[in-house]
């Protein structure tokens, strides 16, 4: 099913962790699959001196992850808004189509957090990121008019899985706190 980058990325996943002082965060979720993307960047004279990710999700959800991280190391941060959900998945040699929401949800967490970094830096917020993403747009695979408080059984406990992980918990190590039935 999946090619042989996509399982490197996987199981010798790169760049996995956490940035304590980022400089900008994206988390994003999808409610349908139940993955949770968190990418921190720390920036430098406007390129991306550091990148960390955290992945609650299936194995494409970590490659993406992980492929997106290798991308856009060292870029400017114009280079970095550049990446695409497609960008991610030719990186990694093609993904299955059923998977490749994931490549998606890579690619919009770090818009969102190049999105964050603009915001806390007095910058133009959707200065270059995908309107979609400026707008605030989830990303979802689902149906586009898909609203959160109108959907707490996938969404509330997803977005309380992504709590957890931005509190530093692992979340694979046994049930969240609000666990999913």
């Amino acid at each position: 099913m999946y090619n042989q980058r996509v399982m490197d990325h996987f199981s010798q996943p790169r760049n996995v962790g956490d940035i304590p002082d980022a400089d900008g965060v994206g988390e994003v979720g999808n409610p349908v699959c139940g993955d949770i993307m968190r990418i921190a960047i720390k920036v430098r004279a406007d390129r991306i001196e550091d990148i960390k990710f955290k992945t609650f999700g299936c194995g494409a959800a970590i490659a993406t992850s992980s492929m997106v991280t290798e991308l856009v190391k060292g870029k400017t941060l114009q280079e970095a808004e550049e990446i695409s959900n497609r960008t991610v998945a030719e990186a990694l040699g093609g993904l299955p189509a059923i998977k490749m929401h994931c490549s998606n949800l890579a690619a919009d967490a770090l818009h969102r957090a190049i999105e964050d970094y603009r915001r806390r830096n007095g910058g133009a917020v959707g200065a270059g990121v995908a309107p979609a993403v400026a707008a605030g747009a989830r990303a979802a695979s689902g149906p586009a008019a898909h609203d959160e408080d109108k959907c707490p059984s996938c969404c509330g406990k997803i977005a309380q899985l992504g709590r957890e992980l931005a509190e530093g918990r692992d979340i694979t190590a046994g049930p969240p706190s609000d666990p999913i039935k």
